[in-house]
């Protein structure tokens, strides 16, 4: 395969890669290295690609492991600990990130509270609009963990917006 795949991925995909790491790194400038170090990794392993998936799903794959793998060298005893997301100050992203998928900034600020698990599970399925198949093999899950995670995670999401006198449609 040549260079064409990964320019057609990137066009198709890059942005939307670029906000999910966004959502869990929370800096712009990291999130573009992290979403560049992904589409690489799917350049020279796409003999790899064995179609199980549809190809976002498979650079979604990639993008969580990237991901991880970040949190695991910049963290290591959280990691080890299980905690590998990021807790940055509670404050709002930047104006232009902002215009991602979320409808208010209550709503991503009570995402940030969450679980690193209920976090990724909520952003994939509602954010990102994958189906549970799909997250599955993103996350490395089986469905049914993807679905009662996903449940626990509403619940716990619901909580933390009611916490913050926020309701969302979201949620519906």
């Amino acid at each position: 395969m040549e260079h064409k795949n990964l320019t057609k991925w990137f066009d198709a995909y890059g942005e939307s890669v670029l906000t999910y790491i966004l959502l869990m790194v929370r800096d712009y400038q990291q999130a573009e290295d992290l979403t560049q170090e992904t589409f690489i990794k799917a350049y020279r392993h796409q003999e790899r690609f064995k179609q199980q998936s549809s190809i976002k799903t498979w650079l979604f794959s990639i993008a969580h492991n990237v991901t991880k793998d970040y949190f695991r060298k910049k963290h290591p005893l959280q990691h080890y600990l299980g905690l590998t997301m990021e807790e940055k100050d509670d404050q709002p992203m930047p104006e232009q990130i902002v215009v991602m998928n979320f409808q208010t900034e209550q709503l991503y600020r009570a995402i940030q509270q969450l679980k690193p698990s209920y976090k990724h599970v909520i952003i994939l399925r509602k954010l990102k609009e994958f189906s549970t198949a799909e997250t599955a093999f993103v996350l490395n899950w089986s469905e049914s963990k993807v679905k009662m995670t996903l449940k626990r995670a509403l619940v716990a999401l619901k909580n933390e917006l009611m916490h913050r006198g926020a309701t969302n449609e979201f949620l519906g």
